[in-house]
């Protein structure tokens, strides 16, 4: 067993921040401020319960049962297999590491290109090899992830959103518009679900390993010290996603005068042009392109060390540059085409993820052996299952059954299934137990 310092905590607690810090944390707070206008703070208020809550409850739910396998052996060997595969590939090579460097590209270069070479496959393929080949680069020695981090990246991309914040206040934006849409009557409500949009639970899920990996470099290899400590870095990483998530989210509320805006890219770019003017677009594109290459290099990280333990066959090197090149690749398909097929992918995997990691935190009252794994998560996963055969390949033709649920509009249209899923559970608990007692009598002599 050993102690860390202050220092080495904070470094620690950067380096998970950096992981959880992309481009959609960038996007989503503004434009939930413009649209809460002067709701922003109970808006924000359910925002980062979800936001920061439950990637923080996953890290702690991971700590509790040793690790993310143990977590979903609870349900079923087979599910402990192919769950933990499918987020692996899901938030890895196949489309969230390629999305951040699409993503990178748009906002990091696109818009210093001319139209015709912003819009060339060439620009965005050299780009990509570029910022892979960083990415791999960075990815090759795990050990050294904390440095990197704690020390280099998240300082720069905290001193850049500070320098927004600073230059807010010295010129402010303007007056809070007024609420819009279901902010307007349900602020805490609208702000949870757009928290829910940015799925960082998958990621706490995925991260899990490497914050332990970290920890045991460290010399922290006892079990319920090694728990406490990744609680504690998640606790550090919360903190810090809450002040930003503020940062932005007033900002995006006093931006009212600026017009209206799409989404929270567009947004983000308006508010920077009017607080620096053209070397806003800089700022902006260094933003992104620092907070794009960190997830990228925790998600290669991750990933490559799950395979390689995985499989074995091939090395922790070789996993890296696997991923790396395939990543590169897919990115090459574009935003737009990374962006359509990874909601509904993803919105049918992270319900799963939070299904577990609630279970997981309500171990005093549902023990690791409880059948209400097995049910909710199951009734879960099929309702994430139908809804993808529904998007993706019955062009909505389920919406009409579907949109009878609470807040499937929304994206949670899974809670009220959950909820019936965890009562059968506990039902089933019950007559197990009591058979389990009626089967000791019955065996006892009279």
């Amino acid at each position: 067993m050993s102690s860390m310092s202050k220092k080495e905590w904070m470094l620690i607690s950067f380096m998970l921040f950096s992981m959880f810090f992309g481009a959609g944390n960038l996007i989503f707070p503004p434009f939930l401020g413009q649209e809460a206008g002067s709701l922003v703070w109970s808006s924000l208020l359910g925002f980062v319960l979800s936001a920061v809550g439950l990637p923080i409850l996953g890290v702690v739910a991971v700590a509790k049962a040793g690790s993310f396998h143990s977590l979903a052996s609870r349900v079923h060997p087979a599910f402990a297999l192919i769950f933990p595969f499918l987020i692996y590939v899901s938030i890895g090579p196949a489309l969230a590491i390629p999305r951040a460097g699409s993503l990178a590209f748009e906002m990091g270069m696109a818009p210093f290109l001319s139209e015709q070479l912003a819009a060339s496959k060439i620009s965005l393929f050299v780009y990509t090899v570029v910022f892979f080949l960083i990415v791999f680069w960075l990815s090759l020695s795990p050990s050294k992830l904390v440095d990197r981090f704690g020390k280099l990246l998240t300082p720069a991309l905290l001193a850049l959103i500070a320098l927004i914040f600073v230059k807010s206040l010295v010129t402010p934006l303007g007056p809070m518009g007024s609420p819009t849409g279901r902010y307007e009557t349900n602020p805490v409500v609208q702000g949870f679900l757009d928290g829910y949009l940015t799925m960082d639970a998958l990621a706490a899920l995925v991260f899990g390993i490497v914050i332990a990996n970290t920890l045991r470099a460290k010399g922290i290899t006892d079990t319920k010290k090694l728990s406490s400590s990744m609680i504690r870095a998640g606790i550090g990483a919360g903190l810090l996603l809450t002040a930003i998530y503020v940062i932005l989210g007033v900002m995006g509320a006093s931006a009212a005068s600026l017009g209206k805006a799409e989404n929270g890219a567009q947004l983000l770019a308006t508010m920077m042009n009017q607080l620096f003017g053209p070397s806003g677009t800089l700022i902006l594109g260094v933003i992104f392109t620092v907070a794009c290459l960190c997830v990228s290099i925790g998600l290669v990280t991750s990933c490559s060390q799950y395979f390689h333990g995985l499989f074995g066959g091939l090395s922790y090197k070789g996993w890296v540059t696997v991923l790396s090149v395939l990543s590169m690749i897919v990115a090459n398909m574009g935003l737009t085409q990374i962006l359509t097929v990874s909601v509904p992918v993803l919105g049918a995997i992270y319900p799963v993820a939070i299904m577990l990691i609630l279970l997981a935190l309500a171990e005093r009252f549902i023990p690791a052996t409880s059948l209400v794994y097995i049910t909710a998560v199951g009734v879960v996963a099929l309702f994430g299952l139908a809804d993808l055969v529904n998007v993706l390949f019955l062009d909505r033709k389920w919406d009409d059954m579907l949109t009878a649920l609470p807040f499937y509009k929304e994206g949670a249209g899974w809670l009220l299934p959950a909820m019936i899923a965890v009562m059968i559970g506990l039902v089933l608990d019950l007559m197990k137990k009591a058979l389990r007692v009626r089967g000791k009598r019955a065996s006892q002599p009279e």
